[in-house]
């Protein structure tokens, strides 16, 4: 019989959008399953779902980079992402978008949605030290002023990422709970990657990954 600890790390689903995210983890994995989905929405929504449905984990963890709205966030941090939507559906006029929800196209409390918001209920909330943040998922990063305006206007997230909002559709379509942890790269519409802290990002998100999987599993 499966001891209790060897039961609980093969119920662990750990996805990215590419190997380099979480390649430290990955080469000290101790049996958890991978998932790379690849980068933006569809891929994240056809990989994800088509392994859901040949074995459904008992939890998905979703780990990547991201980009933070806020100079209160450090570049290199982690953050748990408690809330998710979709930012760029919608209609944009005269230099003026409307989501989706805003303009009556979509309910925005049709399941499972709230509010418009795709909201992780897991209790890692009150367990992790990490700071819990509303994110937004784009399909398009830009260094468009006017982009980063409209959006901040509208949602008022404190990141951005481009597969977030795929897995927490996908999860609670399925009824499969999940966390989002993302570390901060660069701070949204900065282009110039001398300015970024990826590496720094990276290690912090693997180290995060780890201590994560660890409270999970006591």
């Amino acid at each position: 019989m499966a001891r209790i600890h060897e039961f609980c790390v093969m119920q662990i689903l750990v996805i990215a959008a590419t190997k380099t995210e979480i390649e430290p983890f990955m080469a000290d994995n101790k049996g958890f399953e991978i998932l790379i989905t690849g980068v933006g929405v569809p891929v994240t929504m056809y990989h994800l779902q088509k392994k859901l449905h040949q074995n459904k984990p008992g939890l998905v963890i979703q780990a990547g980079i991201a980009g933070a709205f806020s100079s209160k966030i450090n570049l290199g941090s982690t953050v748990l992402v408690k809330q998710d939507t979709f930012a760029d559906i919608g209609m944009e006029e005269n230099e003026k978008f409307t989501g989706i929800f805003q303009s009556g196209f979509a309910d925005k409390d049709a399941f499972p949605f709230n509010d418009g918001w795709l909201i992780n209920s897991n209790t890692i909330f009150t367990r992790s030290m990490l700071p819990a943040v509303k994110a937004i998922t784009i399909n398009k990063v830009s260094d468009s002023v006017l982009q980063k305006e409209q959006t901040i206007l509208n949602f008022s997230p404190e990141i951005e990422s481009m597969e977030g909002a795929a897995m927490h559709f996908v999860c609670m379509q399925e009824n499969v709970p999940f966390i989002q942890i993302r570390s901060i790269s660069n701070f949204v519409g900065e282009r110039d990657k001398t300015k970024w802290k990826l590496k720094e990002a990276i290690t912090n998100l693997n180290l995060e990954l780890h201590k994560l999987v660890d409270t999970i599993m006591d």
